[in-house]
């Protein structure tokens, strides 16, 4: 019996939202626990009854560096300022397999997770966040191979390594806004999964990975650091290696990959009515 005269009844109302609205990461932490075991199950799937289990993480990216090396450092001999090619190509290959991997499994999580869509009603962002995540221990496993690069070619941390976490965060950054893109847009387009494949191959060589940006001529080089890609090896470089950040043509990226993660969480929340009936 209630005593104190108050209506202890709480009443909820539901709305359908309207209009354009950023996506509600703040329902993300009230699903937690659903989140951290889908990226679980991500990495158990991934390697379950693998005979090599973790080390893919580092054979994948070690057999681009070994043939990059090959080709572009003693065939094609491309200049990269001085920089040990193998070194150079290392720092540019382990966050290239982490953004690649990424945006390749994010842009196609709705698809894959649409047993799970019409069920049961939890916040759909999970599933383009949840790859990159996941993917996350790979990135990890694989900077062994950095570390061993670093130590083999005599290469000494610097203060450079403060601004490593944001280079980081811009990692993350690109792949989940592609991500929230084109996984709205794969439930209505099917082919997106093939548009996907060909850009992947396009962003590979438009970034830094097997040669210098310095190659680009000084008139285009603006236009070129709006890759958000770019910024992001060339962060990472210059980091690592204690080289000199070239700002200029690192923020134009990162103003990029803030502004397509921001556009792609609205397109997302816009279409996630749609996900259920459409897929």
């Amino acid at each position: 019996m209630n005593t104190s005269g108050t209506s202890s009844n709480v009443v909820t109302i539901i709305k359908p939202t309207a209009g354009w609205q950023l996506s509600d990461f703040k329902e993300l932490q009230e699903y937690q626990d659903l989140f951290f075991f889908l990226v679980w199950r991500d990495i158990k799937v991934i390697y379950a009854q693998t005979i090599f289990g973790f080390a893919w993480a580092i054979f994948n990216p070690l057999v681009q560096i070994v043939v990059f090396s090959v080709i572009f450092g003693n065939i094609a001999k491309l200049s990269t300022e001085g920089i040990p090619y193998t070194l150079f190509a290392t720092l540019g290959v382990i966050p290239w397999a982490y953004m690649s991997q990424g945006m390749g499994a994010s842009s196609q999580s709705l698809i894959s997770g649409k047993g799970m869509l019409g069920k049961i009603y939890f916040p759909r962002l999970i599933f383009p966040l949840t790859p990159l995540l996941s993917k996350l221990l790979d990135f990890g496993i694989s900077m062994v191979i950095v570390l061993g690069v670093m130590v083999y070619f005599r290469v000494s941390p610097t203060w450079n390594l403060v601004y490593l976490p944001i280079f980081f965060m811009m990692m993350i950054l690109v792949p989940a806004g592609v991500g929230l893109w084109f996984s709205s847009l794969a439930i209505r387009f099917r082919d997106i999964r093939f548009m996907m494949q060909f850009m992947l191959q396009m962003l590979m060589y438009s970034a830094p990975i097997v040669y210098s940006a310095s190659s680009i001529p000084d008139a285009y080089r603006v236009f070129y650091s709006l890759n958000p890609i770019v910024g992001v090896i060339e962060g990472y470089r210059a980091c690592l290696l204690g080289l000199p950040i070239q700002w200029i043509y690192i923020w134009p990226g990162m103003i990029i990959a803030i502004g397509i993660f921001v556009s792609g969480a609205i397109y997302f929340k816009r279409t996630e009515f749609l996900m259920v009936d459409v897929i």
